[in-house]
C-alpha cells in the first residue's frame, strides 16, 4: 500500500514540475527558513532517534556519507550535518587556480542559516513544518522513495548508467530541481548503487521525518570523563611561557586525533582544538586554515571538544590520554631545565616552519613526544584531508616499512644546534599559504633541500668517520615497550594504511625517519597542507614530498653496504630520469661504510631480518597469521600471481565463516612500479609483473571494495580458483561464488555482519567503513 501511494507522490510531483518550477514548494508550503531540529537527551524524542532512527542512517547511509570526499559534502555523521545538507562545491579539486573557501562542519560555520548563505541546500524540508511537507520537500525522502520505486536491475553487475567514479559528476539536488533528476536518472535513488532499505526501515525514517526529523546528540560525557577533561584542560593551559610553548606544540600534532581518557570500551571521543575562551567556559573555536595559522586573539586557549560525530573508519585516529601520558609529558616538556623567553610568531614563515617556532623547545622532548605516538603521527597524512586522490599519494610505494632513528642519536643538544643552523633551509610549502605557482615555488624548496642535505650528508660523514657507530644500535627500539617502533605502510592507489608491525612480504623500499624528516613529513602533509588550496599548493606538497621520501630511503640505505647501495637505488628508481636529487647524491654522496656485518649477496633480505630481530619485544604481530584458529592453508593465499593478483581490487575483506563463527582477513593487493617519480603519468611506471598480494589477520584498509565470504570446508577451493584467475570471466567467476557484490539483496545483512566482526577485532579503533569504492564487476 506505502509503495503505491509513493509511487503516486513521485507522480503528482514530477507531473507539476513544469507548471511549477523552481517555485512550486513556496507556494505550497510557504518561505523556507531553517529548522531546530536538535532536542537534549534523555527527552522521549531523542531516545527514539538514538535507539531506533540514528542506527539505520549510520549503517546505511554514513557508511557512503562520511568525511571529506562524501559525494556533493552530505555528511550524515551528525545532526549538524545532516541539516546542512548539499553543495555542489568540490572538496577535491586538482583544477583550481585559487584557493576555496574552506566548509569544515562545525569549524566554519556554526548554524544551519550560516550553511544556506554559503550555498548548501538541505535535505529535510525547511517549508512549513506539516506532515505532508515535510515528506513532499525532503530530498532525502524522495531520494529514499525514488530507489524504493526504482530498485536495482536483477543483474549481477550494474550498466553504465551508474557512475561510481570518484570524479563523477554530482548532482547534488535541492528539492526544487529533485523531479528533473527523477525523471532523467531514475537510477539515482539512495542508496546509490546499492539496495534499498528494508520495509520496515524505510518506514522508521518515513515516520521519523513526517514528524519533523527530531534528532539528538548521545548523552553527555560522564562524570568521569568531565573530571579529565578539566584535568587534561588545566594542564594544556598554565600561563608560564615554558608551558604555552609546550601546549601549542602538542596541539599542533594532536589536533586530528580522537581522545579518549584510557577506559575501553569507549563511544566517548574528543578533539583538541583551539579557543578564545578559558577553561569553565563554552568552547568558541579559533576558525583557521592551519592549526599554526595566526588565531588572531590575545591568548589561545587548548580546550577538549565533545566530538559527537559517528566514528568512521577513515578519518578516526584513537589517542588514550591517562595519568601516565600526563606524567610523560611533564618530563618530556616542563621538567628540563630551559627557558622560554618569548612565544614565537605566528607570521607564515616561521609559524609554518617547526624548526623556528619551536626552536626553545629541546630536540630531544620533542622527537621522544612524536615517536610514543608514531602511528598516529603518521596516520595524520594518511587519514587527514591528504588522504584523498591518486596524485596526492603516488609519492609513495604501495608497501613499506619504517623504522625510526634512536633520540638518544638523534634528539643531542649538537643534533639541535645542526637544525637551528639550518632552519632557514628547512623552510616547508605551507610558508607560502594555500595559492601558489607551482613551478617556480618547487625549484625554491628543491635548492633549499639540496642545501639541507648537504649540511646533513657532511654532519653524517663526520660522525660516522668510525664506521663501528653505523649499526642497528641507531634503530630505535621502542624502549623495549612501545609498538610504535616499526610501521607499515600501504597505499590503496588512491588511499592508504598505515598499522603497527612489520606486515607482509619484506618489500621493495623500507623508510629510517629521524627527527628532521618526521617533524617535516608532518608540518607537509599534515599540519601544513591545505585540501581546500590551489592546484600550486598540492602539486607543491607532492613534489616535496618526493624529496622527504627520498631522505627516509637514503637513511635506510645507510645501513647496507657502500658498494651495493646504488645498485639498489637504482632498481627502486628503474626508467628514472636524472633527478634533481640524484644529481645532489652524486655530488654530495654519505661515503661511509655501514658498521652492520653482512654474510649473504642479498643485504637488503638479511638486514630486514636482522631489524625483526632487533625490534621483536615490541613488534605488533596483531596481523600475523599465528593464530591456531586460523586455516593453515590460508598463507598460499601470498602465492597468488601477479598475473591473478591484477584482477583483484585494491583492498577486499574476506570473511571465513568456521561453525557459527567468523575469522577476518584482509587481502590487499601491492601494485609495483619501476619508480615512483612520475607525478601525472603512474600508469607507464606500473611494473605488472611484480604485483603481489599481502594477506593479512584482521582487517587494513577503510574503503573495502569486495566482501569475500567464504565458509571454512570451502577455503581450498575459493584459493584454487584465486590462484588459476587468467580472464575477466574467471574473476567473475570467482565473485559469482564467493563475493558480496553491491546488487546482493542481502548485502546490508553482510555489511552488519562485517561491522560487527570489525568491532570485536578492533575495539577503540573500530570505525564505519566506507563504500564509495565499493567495486562494481
Amino acid at each position: 500500500m506505502w509503495q503505491r501511494l509513493g509511487l503516486i507522490v513521485i507522480f503528482c510531483s514530477l507531473a507539476g514540475c513544469a507548471i511549477y518550477g523552481v517555485s512550486q514548494y513556496q507556494q505550497r508550503f510557504g518561505a523556507p527558513s531553517a529548522v531546530e531540529r536538535l532536542v537534549e537527551y534523555p527527552a522521549r524524542e531523542a531516545i527514539h532517534y538514538l535507539d531506533t532512527v540514528k542506527p539505520i542512517i549510520e549503517s546505511r547511509c554514513v557508511v557512503c556519507h562520511g568525511c571529506y570526499d562524501a559525494p556533493c559534502q552530505l555528511k550524515l555523521s551528525s545532526p549538524e550535518g545532516i541539516d546542512r545538507g548539499v553543495s555542489q562545491q568540490l572538496v577535491y579539486d586538482g583544477t583550481r587556480l585559487l584557493a576555496a573557501t574552506p566548509q569544515r562542519l562545525f569549524i566554519d560555520a556554526q548554524q544551519t542559516v550560516e550553511w544556506r548563505d554559503r550555498g548548501f541546500n538541505p535535505v529535510l524540508n525547511e517549508f512549513s513544518q506539516t506532515p505532508e511537507a515535510n515528506l513532499a520537500a525532503s530530498v532525502m525522502y524522495n531520494s529514499l522513495l525514488l530507489k524504493q520505486a526504482h530498485p536495482l536491475p536483477n543483474v549481477a553487475v550494474l550498466g553504465e548508467e551508474f557512475d561510481f567514479g570518484l570524479d563523477r559528476s554530482q548532482s547534488c539536488a535541492s528539492i526544487e530541481n529533485f523531479d528533473e533528476l527523477a525523471i532523467n536518472k531514475p537510477h539515482s535513488g539512495m542508496p546509490y548503487g546499492f539496495p534499498a532499505l528494508s520495509s520496515s526501515e524505510f518506514k522508521t525514517l518515513e515516520a521519523w521525518m513526517r514528524s519533523g526529523a527530531t534528532m539528538a546528540h548521545s548523552p553527555k560525557p560522564s562524570a568521569f570523563e568531565l573530571e579529565q577533561m578539566a584535568r587534561w584542560e588545566a594542564f594544556l593551559n598554565q600561563d608560564d611561557l615554558k608551558a604555552q610553548l609546550m601546549a601549542r606544540y602538542i596541539y599542533e600534532h594532536w589536533f586530528l586525533a580522537h581522545i579518549y581518557f584510557g577506559i575501553e570500551p569507549t563511544t566517548q571521543f574528543f578533539k583538541l582544538v583551539r579557543s578564545s575562551t578559558p577553561p569553565g567556559q563554552p568552547i568558541k573555536q579559533i576558525a583557521t586554515t592551519r592549526p599554526f595559522d595566526d588565531p588572531k586573539v590575545k591568548r589561545v586557549y587548548y580546550r577538549l571538544w565533545h566530538d559527537k560525530t559517528t566514528i568512521l573508519a577513515k578519518t578516526h585516529l584513537p589517542l588514550a590520554l591517562d595519568d601516565d601520558k600526563l606524567a610523560r609529558l611533564y618530563q618530556q616538556f616542563l621538567a628540563p631545565q630551559y627557558q622560554v623567553t618569548q612565544l614565537p610568531s605566528y607570521e607564515a614563515a616561521i609559524a609554518s616552519n617547526p624548526f623556528k617556532s619551536f626552536e626553545q623547545l629541546p630536540t630531544a622532548a620533542k622527537y621522544q613526544f612524536m615517536l610514543d605516538e608514531a602511528q598516529l603521527i603518521i596516520m595524520g597524512f594518511i587519514k587527514g584531508p591528504v588522504c584523498r586522490g591518486q596524485v596526492a599519494l603516488n609519492v609513495i610505494n604501495d608497501h613499506f616499512w619504517v623504522f625510526f632513528v634512536d633520540p638518544k642519536q638523534d634528539g643531542s643538544d649538537k643534533m639541535g644546534a645542526f637544525l637551528a643552523k639550518n632552519q632557514d633551509v628547512l623552510t616547508l610549502p605551507a610558508q607560502d599559504e594555500s595559492t601558489v605557482l607551482p613551478v617556480a615555488s618547487w625549484f625554491k624548496y628543491a635548492q633549499a633541500q639540496i642545501r639541507y642535505l648537504a649540511a646533513k650528508t657532511n654532519l653524517m660523514n663526520q660522525v660516522f668517520a668510525d664506521n663501528s657507530k653505523l649499526n642497528l644500535n641507531l634503530i630505535w627500539q621502542g624502549e623495549g615497550v612501545n609498538t610504535n617502533a616499526a610501521l607499515t605502510i600501504f597505499r590503496h592507489f588512491d588511499s592508504a594504511t598505515v598499522t603497527k608491525g612489520l606486515v607482509g612480504q619484506p618489500p621493495k623500499t623500507a623508510w629510517v625517519l629521524d627527527y628532521a624528516l618526521f617533524e617535516r613529513i608532518h608540518y607537509l602533509l599534515v599540519a601544513g597542507f591545505d585540501v581546500y588550496g590551489n592546484v600550486g599548493h598540492q602539486l607543491n606538497t607532492r613534489l616535496y614530498m618526493d624529496f622527504l621520501r627520498i631522505e627516509g630511503e637514503n637513511n635506510f640505505l645507510a645501513l647496507l653496504p657502500e658498494a651495493k647501495r646504488e645498485k639498489i637505488r637504482d632498481f627502486w628508481y628503474r626508467n628514472a630520469s636524472l633527478s634533481l636529487i640524484r644529481h645532489f647524491q652524486e655530488k654530495h654522496p654519505f661515503s661511509q661504510e655501514t658498521g652492520v656485518v653482512y654474510k649473504t649477496d642479498d643485504p637488503q633480505a638479511e638486514l630486514y631480518q636482522k631489524l625483526q630481530h632487533h625490534l621483536k619485544q615490541v613488534l605488533d604481530n596483531s596481523h600475523a597469521l599465528q593464530s591456531p584458529e586460523d586455516p593453515s592453508i590460508l598463507a598460499s593465499i601470498e602465492q597468488t600471481t601477479s598475473q591473478a593478483v591484477g584482477f583483484l581490487p585494491q583492498v577486499s575483506f574476506l570473511l571465513v565463516k568456521i561453525d557459527s563463527e567468523y575469522r577476518a582477513f584482509s587481502m590487499i593487493r601491492n601494485n609495483a612500479h619501476f619508480n615512483i617519480t612520475s607525478l601525472l603519468n603512474e600508469a607507464a611506471q606500473r611494473a605488472y609483473q611484480e604485483d603481489s598480494l599481502t594477506l593479512a589477520k584482521g582487517f587494513i584498509g577503510d574503503y573495502p571494495a569486495v566482501i569475500w565470504h567464504v565458509a571454512k570446508e570451502e577455503l581450498p577451493n575459493f584459493i584454487s580458483q584465486l590462484h588459476s584467475l587468467k580472464t575477466e570471466a574467471d574473476y567473475h567467476q570467482l565473485k559469482n561464488r564467493y563475493a558480496v557484490r553491491r546488487t546482493n539483496k542481502d548485502f546490508w545483512q553482510y555489511s552488519d555482519l562485517l561491522h560487527d566482526v570489525a568491532k570485536q577485532y578492533q575495539g577503540v579503533e573500530f570505525g564505519l567503513f566506507d563504500y564509495n569504492r565499493y567495486e562494481n564487476k
